[in-house]
């Protein structure tokens, strides 16, 4: 079994309450728009980091981290992207793969917006972990927590942080 902490749009913030959850988890994933690599050094400092560059990342992020990063953790297919839609609109660009060979898990980031829901058509679960940093429309700050367990996903939490 293996915690979980999903973050998105830090847009280059990081802070005390963010490394705090990355301490008490076994891995961080990060669904892109980092900004300043600084705040993905921070993370790797402190547990294995998974993430994908965003719209806003640089030359430099995007030579570190790739656009799509599909794993297996735990017996979870996961797939993470930074643009990726949501279910029954997907972005153009994996529209195509991702009906022809669905993750179990797929994650972006993106929009700002948490949202969790199931794709029953595909048969996945979509997470989006809303924005963590500072910078964008959102009034609440999030991030996600929870389990990845022999082929299952549970504990699901939402951390939220007033702006």
């Amino acid at each position: 079994m293996k915690k979980i902490l999903l973050l998105s749009d830090t847009h280059s913030y990081i802070d005390d309450h963010i490394l705090k959850h990355a301490q008490e988890a076994d891995e961080v994933w990060h669904a892109g728009d980092i900004g300043d690599l600084r705040v993905t050094d921070a993370l790797k400092n402190l547990k294995p980091l998974r993430a994908v560059f965003g719209n806003i990342d640089d030359t430099e992020a995007r030579q570190e981290f790739p656009l799509n990063n599909r794993f297996v953790c735990e017996g979870v297919d996961v797939w993470i992207t930074h643009i990726g839609g949501y279910p029954g609109r997907y972005s153009p660009a994996i529209r195509e793969e991702i009906r022809a060979n669905p993750p179990q898990l797929f994650i972006c980031g993106h929009s700002h917006i948490l949202k969790v829901m199931p794709d029953k058509k595909l048969n996945l679960l979509h997470m989006n972990p809303g924005a963590i940093g500072k910078h964008g429309f959102h009034k609440v700050r999030t991030m996600l927590r929870f389990t990845v367990d022999a082929g299952k996903i549970d504990n699901l939490e939402v951390i939220q942080v007033d702006r």
